[in-house]
């Protein structure tokens, strides 16, 4: 497979389920997620999403799951929600052996463009651990802004996770996309 290979990106199938479970798993915990950036394997432990939920956002009207593959390999994906005025990205993953060479730069950049372009909407937002200080300067980087609104951990929902720290609370991101 030639990492050099364009991204090519398109909307996920229920096919594609179990291969978007396993990414986003591998990018954000266990041991495989240490080896890219996004690692959340020091701050929860068990699962970052299951089948149900990966299906749920491709079957959601006013979702899209994005996949993004290089070289016929699933090595990125995205959620985009289109909401009252603005989109909703989630489930980013990219995965950690691609990590750091520009692909999620790619994917969120597209990710916009598709907001703003298909949906017309004016605004991204996400939700990010306010504890991730690595990942929230890298959004900054990339013109989201950090809004001080913060919502609770949803601790004792294991299908989130087992968190590790008793101070975990998500921020929300925006960005102006106009």
């Amino acid at each position: 497979m030639s990492a050099t290979a364009q991204p090519v990106f398109r909307t996920a199938t229920e096919a594609d389920v179990p291969a978007l479970v396993a990414l986003i798993e591998s990018a954000y915990r266990g041991e495989s997620s240490r080896g890219g950036w996004t690692t959340e394997a020091d701050l929860l432990k068990g699962r970052r999403t299951d089948p149900e939920g990966v299906l749920a956002v491709i079957r959601r009207e006013g979702s899209r799951m994005v996949v993004v593959e290089r070289g016929g390999e699933v090595t990125a994906c995205c959620q985009l929600e289109r909401r009252e005025g603005h989109a909703y990205f989630g489930m980013f993953a990219v995965r950690p052996q691609r990590q750091g060479g520009g692909l999620g730069k790619q994917v969120l950049a597209e990710a916009e463009r598709f907001a703003r372009d298909e949906w017309r909407a004016g605004e991204m937002q996400m939700t990010v651990i306010s504890a991730r200080g690595d990942l929230i300067a890298w959004y900054e980087r990339r013109g989201y802004r950090r809004t001080g609104h913060m919502t609770p951990f949803p601790y004792g929902d294991e299908r989130v996770g087992v968190p590790q720290r008793d101070d975990l609370e998500f921020e929300l991101l925006v960005k102006k996309l106009g």
